[in-house]
């Protein structure tokens, strides 16, 4: 696979050829088989691949399992899978997939709601601010950051705060994945660009 540096994928992204794109091999075994990680299907395609798409990674799941999982409540299903013995694919599917595509993902939150934002990976602050909506890049000043371990290990925005993990970073701040970001940006930037035209 070629190493495309982050001008050449945004140029080739517009054109979404599929070539273009990294390979997972999802593999949607019986519950049974995923269950005693047996499949006599696996070693024959784990060989295909390697021979014809060196370095591709080949996930085995179960998609009567999944389905199943989310149709049980939440502590149902961790019961269910302690009982078989066996873990749910989902979060490998999930992480392995934003890898291979060099996505990341950042947060939002207010006193009512956390949001989630998918951004590729290496992206300034304005940018990310501009996924949430075009006129925050536009008016972008600067904005508060915090590592999403470093709220979790803290407690609190404001104990992040005392503890000095929280942070005011401007255009060049690459943001990283898990950050929880608090934008601040001129309101008026975006109208003062459309009274232009």
């Amino acid at each position: 696979m070629v190493d495309w540096s982050s001008t050449d994928i945004e140029i080739l992204n517009k054109h979404l050829f599929i070539t273009a794109k990294p390979i997972i091999y999802l593999v949607n075994l019986s519950e049974k088989d995923y269950i005693r990680k047996k499949n006599k299907w696996l070693p024959k395609l784990k060989e295909w691949i390697d021979k014809n798409d060196p370095g591709a990674l080949l996930i085995p799941f179960s998609g009567s399992l999944e389905s199943k999982l989310v149709d049980m409540p939440e502590d149902g299903g961790e019961a269910y899978l302690k009982e078989v013995g066996a873990t749910s694919a989902m979060e490998k599917i999930i992480t392995q997939g934003y890898k291979a595509l060099q996505l990341q993902y950042f947060f939002t939150a207010g006193a009512d709601e956390v949001k989630c934002w998918t951004v590729p990976k290496g992206v300034k602050a304005p940018q990310a601010a501009g996924r949430i909506h075009t006129d925050f890049e536009k008016g972008f000043i600067m904005a508060e950051v915090m590592k999403f371990e470093d709220f979790k290990e803290e407690g609190s925005e404001p104990a992040c705060k005392a503890a000095g993990k929280y942070r005011q970073q401007g255009r060049n701040y690459t943001v990283e994945d898990g950050d929880i970001i608090f934008f601040k940006f001129n309101a008026g930037a975006g109208l003062k660009d459309a009274k232009k035209k």
